[in-house]
């Protein structure tokens, strides 16, 4: 072989394996690049109503403005949505819902009338001598706004408050603005009965489902044209929620909606578990774990579990559990049950969980279950669900919840019109 030879052959090689590499290089560039999934949208911050007040700063000019709110109104920006208004409104007075205006009070506790220590502002309470405005309140503000964080369940005062206050403002010719927010449980499940008349309350005023899928902001919109209340209404929009998603969804800052509502995930289940709260089982009220845990002191909890598992219910899973109370109802005595360990959010149905876990424990118990009255002497269950067909067992838990359905179906056909998002 001549010098020549060997040259043009080494250079050969030379490109050869020069080829090859950048053959490697590409493929392994090819698998090193994630695929798209087509599925998967653009993430868009959530902007809640109060973020976006500049944009509605014509509503609050030269007006004098009130506040409805707690510790869960604020921004994206955890800034208080008091701070915000007394910035860039002439904010003049405060109004509290239950709980309190930093939401430490029980449920069911009086709300006193006082003074905000950090604007000066007087604080009205409208969860004390009267839920409704009153024309001394409303005497020196032309605009009324609504700044709270809702957790989706009909039984939750604050949309009542809300309701309240929207009357008001029809009465006395005031302007009610509402800064919307998201339901933190979805806005496109519906579960649950309508409340019959005759078995109105503070916990249920209207004929919506006990899950109702709104925000706060549809809400008051459907109030005002379908209950007749009429006000002079505006709603700051958020952006970017979608109906699909739950609250981690939004990253947007979660605070404790009442003492018993620690997180998203216990507004969750509250929409069933809650039902409990008109019998004498504990819906693990007084625990850290507030309506996830649930049981008695007389239950068998393999038995329940079991029981429940049966059931087959969507998303969820029943985990025999032991509890003890530090306040409220069984405080300091040992309780058997279930935590419910909610593995799929999109799947769970927390309403029919709920009055199933109440028919399953009402078989188990016996002479040892009963329903509860409350301070008025009314049928608790009767107000948390309604009407009175559960505490005289009127329907098994299948007809019950076939009739449920045929409601619920029929107020998300109502409702659709008042959506926003």
């Amino acid at each position: 072989m001549n010098r020549n030879t060997a040259r043009v052959m080494l250079l050969f090689m030379v490109l050869v394996i020069g080829m090859a590499n950048l053959i490697s290089i590409g493929e392994t560039k090819k698998q090193a690049t994630p695929k798209k999934n087509p599925e998967t949208k653009q993430s868009v911050p959530v902007r809640l109503g109060i973020d976006r007040i500049d944009a509605y700063s014509q509503i609050f000019a030269g007006k004098r403005v009130g506040l409805i709110t707690n510790s869960t109104g604020m921004n994206s920006s955890f800034q208080s949505s008091v701070d915000v208004l007394h910035e860039k409104t002439n904010l003049v007075a405060l109004f509290s819902p239950e709980h309190g205006i930093r939401g430490a009070a029980e449920a069911g506790d009086s709300v006193n009338t006082s003074v905000d220590e950090k604007t000066g502002l007087p604080i009205y309470s409208l969860y004390g001598a009267t839920k409704k405005p009153t024309p001394e309140m409303l005497a020196d503000i032309d605009v009324l706004a609504f700044d709270i964080q809702d957790v989706g369940a009909r039984s939750y005062t604050y949309i009542y408050t809300m309701a309240y206050a929207m009357q008001a403002c029809k009465e006395l010719g005031k302007t009610m603005v509402i800064f919307d927010r998201p339901n933190p449980i979805g806005g496109t499940m519906v579960e649950g009965n309508l409340i019959k008349p005759g078995f109105e309350s503070f916990i249920g005023m209207y004929p919506i489902p006990t899950r109702h899928g709104m925000t706060v902001g549809e809400l008051a919109r459907l109030f005002n044209a379908e209950f007749g209340i009429g006000c002079d209404l505006v709603v700051i929009e958020m952006t970017g929620w979608q109906r699909t998603m739950n609250f981690e969804e939004t990253h947007l800052p979660w605070v404790m909606t009442s003492p018993n509502i620690p997180t998203p995930d216990t507004a969750l289940v509250y929409p069933g578990t809650g039902i409990l709260g008109g019998t004498n089982i504990s819906e693990g009220v007084g625990t850290t774990r507030p309506f996830e845990f649930v049981g008695a002191p007389w239950l068998d909890a393999y038995e329940l579990a079991e029981k429940m598992t049966a059931l087959q219910l969507p998303g969820v899973i029943f985990r025999p559990a032991y509890f003890t109370p530090n306040f409220g109802l069984y405080q300091n005595e040992a309780c058997a049950g279930v935590q419910l360990h909610v593995i799929d959010k999109r799947t769970f149905l927390p309403v029919k969980t709920g009055i199933s876990l109440l028919y399953t424990i009402q078989e188990m118990s016996g002479d040892k279950f009963s329903f509860t009255r409350n301070g008025k002497n009314e049928s608790s269950i009767d107000l948390v669900t309604g009407d009175d067909s559960v505490r005289k067992g009127t329907y098994s838990l299948n007809e019950l919840y076939s009739l449920w359905e045929k409601e619920m179906d029929q107020f998300k056909t109502m409702s659709k019109k008042y959506y926003l998002y």
